[in-house]
């Protein structure tokens, strides 16, 4: 009789051992589950984040004003006068004679990408006079440092634009 007691003991330490590893493997699966989903939100932050970042620093060229240098359709790539708070450049400073900026013109309601041909003081406040390439004479008016939004970014000189993806824009857009 007394191995019975013993058998029924070891059964029931073993029910209650199995039943630990149960719940211990249980919440093992919780905790991975959990740290799986942690994993993949952050993931998907981090690739929100980054598609805000670069669409602020692309825009799409509406017009064929700059051709050769890039045509409509094409996609330009910019750093931006104030990105959330961040200086990335100084229009008063870092905008010469050749760079392609985008404004704010007061003679159009979209943003405009052209070409910086000449810079002005006048009474103490610089003037940038711009154009597109393909345009046979300078825009309508002279435009202030406050008025540029962006410059697109080069490499070597040479502007940066990935061709023709825009059309989706201007599609959506319905330009």
């Amino acid at each position: 009789m007394s191995s019975k007691p013993k058998n029924r003991k070891k059964k029931q330490q073993k029910q209650k051992q199995k039943a630990e590893a149960r719940k211990l493997k249980k919440q093992q699966k919780k905790k991975n589950r959990q740290k799986y989903l942690i994993k993949e939100a952050a993931s998907y932050i981090i690739i929100i984040l980054i598609a805000v970042l670069l669409a602020s620093h692309l825009n799409v060229v509406v017009s064929g004003s700059m051709e050769p240098s890039f045509y409509r359709g094409d996609i330009v790539a910019v750093e931006n006068t104030n990105l959330f708070g961040i200086e990335e450049f100084n229009p008063e400073n870092d905008v010469h004679i050749g760079d392609v900026v985008v404004y704010d013109a007061t003679w159009y309601p979209e943003p405009v990408v052209h070409r910086v041909i000449d810079e002005q003081t006048i009474n103490g406040t610089k003037y940038f006079e711009i154009k597109g390439d393909n345009n046979p004479k300078p825009d309508p008016a002279l435009v202030t440092a406050d008025q540029i939004k962006a410059k697109v970014l080069t490499i070597g000189g040479h502007l940066i634009v990935i061709p023709k993806i825009g059309y989706i824009t201007l599609a959506f857009r319905g330009l």
